[in-house]
């Protein structure tokens, strides 16, 4: 049998998990036993009897810093293997994209940790080698929200997890485009149809249609797409 994919969540809320993950599709694949989360609070590996996890930022400056020694103590008692990448949510991390996800949904997990305050010591970021990922170019309270929107990105492209493979390889990213508009019933909603073409039962023409309609979308919605996908090398395969 398949191990499952696996992931440890280190945060000062371990209570806001597994939250959404525990329900739809992530939370019917949690239960079958295709992943599993654990999550660990940080604040178990302070050494005084407060469990004080940060402190005053060196230099001077307002908030608080989560410390190097406390954190690199709670990612050592966590014991993730090796083989799975080490990533800390953060607003300067690299954007998270579909490709990426895909990377992490086909390895064997994540272990994820959750910064809150100002940050954590960039001692501790480079002595465990942790991945500064980033959702969107905002600020969040924590990184638990952030860690899991990764996570469910994930575990949807499990095998078996949505019910049609198909569902993956043709939504928004999969093809450096955003996905074309979707349509159902009924054929007439407040006096707008459905595309006749959606309706002809010719699968080339919606084919095309959707494609045109897709590209049409990044065009104008995300120039920094549509210039990385009329950058990037077309294929010779002829189809």
């Amino acid at each position: 049998m398949t191990s499952p994919w696996r992931t440890t969540v280190l945060t000062l809320f371990p209570e806001m998990f597994p939250g959404p993950l525990g329900v739809s599709l992530a939370g019917r694949a949690l239960a079958m036993g295709v992943w599993s989360l654990e999550a660990r609070d940080i604040r178990d590996s302070a050494t005084d009897r407060h469990r004080s996890v940060d402190d005053t930022p060196a230099g001077g400056g307002p908030g608080m810093v989560l410390r190097a020694d406390i954190l690199a103590a709670a990612i050592d008692a966590a014991a993730v293997p090796p083989g799975r990448p080490r990533l800390l949510m953060s607003p300067r991390g690299r954007p998270l994209t579909q490709s990426r996800v895909a990377e992490l949904a086909a390895g064997p997990g994540t272990l994820i940790v959750c910064g809150r305050f100002e940050g954590i010591d960039q001692r501790v970021i480079e002595a465990r080698a942790l991945e500064e990922v980033s959702i969107g170019d905002y600020v969040l309270s924590g990184g638990e929200i952030a860690a899991m929107a990764l996570v469910d990105a994930c575990v949807r492209l499990l095998p078996g997890v949505m019910g049609s493979a198909e569902s993956a390889s043709e939504e928004s990213f999969s093809h450096s485009l955003l996905e074309y508009p979707q349509y159902t019933r009924p054929q007439a909603f407040e006096g707008r149809p459905i595309p006749e073409v959606l309706l002809s039962g010719d699968h080339a023409k919606v084919a095309a249609w959707r494609r045109a309609e897709a590209e049409r979308l990044t065009r104008t919605r995300r120039p920094d797409l549509w210039a990385a996908h009329e950058n990037a090398p077309k294929s010779t395969t002829k189809e």
